[in-house]
């Protein structure tokens, strides 16, 4: 029974980890490198994330520069980004992509802020998922006379708390996320 709640947890950190990560390609109005971390670019006919084939360093807080070890990708990852949904254009001198960051409207925060409260909605619903998976076991491991009558409650009260502890953890998360989108 342990293992069964352990089992969840994890796959519930894991939950919340992804929504983090969601979380951290949302731009806040500076240049983070993680903002690129979804891109694939197209490297010899395969779609490659674009950290495996150039270097993103961020020499000052609205600006990331990326630079290809190929110089062949500079239009690839021209295209990339522009075909993404960064919002921002790309410029090709033609040693290294420059991407600048421009301060955030209101309106834009206020977009960003909807997508961040689709991401946690997201994450909650694969938090809810999980649950349900574990219940179903539980269900299953009852009905083959594995567990007693007392265990399944006990186990169905463990998860519900873990459930509802980490949809929490989901809705701090997204508050800070939102916080920091909404602060100029």
């Amino acid at each position: 029974m342990n293992e069964l709640t352990k089992a969840t947890e994890a796959r519930m950190q894991k939950s919340v980890a992804a929504v983090q990560a969601d979380f951290a390609s949302v731009r806040a109005g500076r240049a983070n490198p993680q903002v690129l971390d979804r891109l694939t670019v197209e490297y010899y006919g395969v779609p490659t994330p674009l950290n495996q084939v150039a270097s993103i360093s961020s020499p000052d807080p609205r600006q990331l520069v990326i630079q290809p070890w190929d110089s062949s990708l500079l239009r690839p990852i021209e295209k990339a980004i522009n075909t993404s949904d960064l919002g921002i254009n790309p410029q090709n001198d033609g040693k290294v992509v420059r991407l600048t960051f421009p301060q955030l409207t209101e309106e834009r925060r206020r977009d960003l802020a909807k997508q961040v409260k689709k991401y946690s909605e997201a994450g909650k619903v694969a938090v809810r998922n999980i649950r349900r998976d574990t219940m179903d076991k539980i269900k299953a491991m009852k009905k083959k006379a594995e567990i007693t009558e007392d265990d399944v409650k006990d186990l169905e009260k463990d998860i519900q708390k873990l459930t509802d502890d980490y949809c929490k953890k989901i809705d701090v998360l997204a508050a800070e996320k939102e916080k920091e989108l909404m602060s100029v």
